[in-house]
């Protein structure tokens, strides 16, 4: 008998927890930045109900009518000449998911690093400090393999009693640190022209097509749609349930915590500014990796006493959202080692997090020529592509039962949600594939 969630809030805070990483918490912020402020988040609330809403339900239905991991799923559904490249998509499923966990994990070691780092500091262990914050080979393999080990852990207990369980702790804890940091970052000096920046749209940028392409590709990868960690948690779902607004509710928690990250990323760095700290390359804001290893530290180390420990607060919580993805994600080759392999949850999860460890090990050695190579692959290609690819089984490749097209035959606006899917969406998930691929 397969594992399954055993609640609704469980499964929506472990689905919205898979959603919620390091772009909501980075790349969000730095996208209404850099876009227009308030005129994007109001672009990206509208592309969110068009595109993002659509491709999740597409992939928690794929998953969830299937019963599988992404391998069977997609070969399942991909029904007549479609079947092997549904089963080739569902290969390359697995190995992205690998791929991204590799290179995630090495990233949120770095977020768990930089936090005690800073709290040695707070504390005045400048030996321990001088260790954390500075690069070293030896510092990021043994954080790798922490946050490694942390994933493997909560994984290994499986679907309740891991995932779930987890995911009831670490989301709220993760809001409540947020809302707290937001409480002392509007305190400072600069933060409130941040706050107007960020709130107030300018009408006349609604009409920019870099700000809504922009829009849907960020909406896209908030949800961590296209490498199946949704598809696998559907999977999970009891016969009956209601994915539509399950949707609804995943979106919609995961929106809030990007418009939470937002209020406190970009009223920090007009803080910043007002300290002079330099958040800026011409015209444009510092963003992601810059922005939270440079730009943010600064910021932090300009605070006198308390800096340390707001920036403890900060990597804590960006290790939590690297946690709640990795869990969720690291489910994707589990699954398939468990379904198609045959083998117990704690030999799949082993051979898993084994085959994830070498990759990490691998971009850790041969950083330069590798690392950024990788995160291309998967988030500028597979992502998209997988994420077009769902819409087309749902759409036009599943003839047989169906659930979209037999539950549309009595309901109109069923009806049009699957013409949506159909013709809309895999337009829009085209255009996202090209700007974020080759422009």
């Amino acid at each position: 008998m397969r594992d399954s969630f055993h609640s609704r809030i469980g499964f929506i805070l472990a689905a919205a927890g898979s959603a919620v990483g390091l772009g909501n918490i980075w790349g969000f912020p730095t996208q209404v930045a850099n876009h227009g402020g308030g005129a994007f988040l109001l672009v990206y609330l509208c592309v969110i109900f068009i595109l993002a809403i659509p491709a999740l339900y597409s992939e928690m239905l794929i998953g969830h009518s299937a019963q599988a991991n992404p391998v069977r799923s997609l070969t399942q559904l991909s029904e007549g000449r479609a079947r092997p490249i549904g089963r080739l998509m569902g290969y390359l499923n697995v190995l992205g998911s690998c791929l991204m966990l590799s290179f995630y994990h090495v990233v949120a070691g770095w977020m768990l690093v930089h936090a005690l780092g800073f709290l040695a500091r707070g504390f005045g262990i400048e030996v321990a400090a001088e260790f954390l914050l500075n690069s070293s080979l030896t510092r990021d393999l043994i954080f790798t393999a922490v946050f490694l080990l942390a994933t493997a852990y909560v994984v290994f207990q499986g679907v309740e009693k891991g995932i779930e369980r987890w995911s009831k702790r670490l989301m709220p804890t993760l809001v409540v640190l947020l809302v707290a940091l937001i409480a002392y970052m509007l305190t400072l000096p600069g933060a409130d022209e941040g706050l107007q920046k960020y709130l107030v749209p300018d009408f006349s940028l609604m009409t920019d097509t870099s700000i809504l392409v922009a829009a849907m590709g960020q909406a896209f990868f908030s949800l961590s749609i296209g490498l199946g960690g949704m598809m696998i948690y559907g999977s999970y779902l009891k016969p009956g349930a209601n994915l539509g607004r399950l949707s609804l509710s995943v979106a919609a928690l995961d929106t809030f915590i990007a418009f939470l990250a937002g209020l406190l990323i970009i009223p920090a760095l007009y803080a910043g500014i007002h300290l002079g700290v330099n958040v800026g390359e011409g015209s444009q804001l510092i963003g992601e990796g810059q922005l939270i290893f440079a730009v943010l530290p600064e910021l932090f180390n300009s605070m006198g006493v308390a800096g340390p420990f707001v920036a403890f607060a900060f990597f804590i919580l960006l290790s939590i959202a690297a946690l709640t993805s990795t869990i969720a994600q690291a489910e994707v080759p589990v699954s398939y080692c468990i379904e198609e392999r045959e083998l117990k949850r704690p030999a799949a999860t082993a051979l898993s997090l084994g085959v994830i460890a070498t990759f990490s090990l691998l971009l850790i050695l041969f950083f330069e020529p590798l690392f950024g190579w990788v995160v291309t692959a998967v988030t500028q290609f597979q992502l998209p592509l997988s994420g077009l690819f769902y819409l087309l089984v749902v759409g036009w490749l599943w003839h047989r039962s169906n659930h979209l097209k037999a539950i549309a035959a009595g309901s109109l606006g069923l009806t049009l949600l699957r013409w949506h899917i159909r013709y809309l969406c895999p337009v829009l998930m085209s255009i996202v594939f090209y700007h974020v691929a080759f422009s």
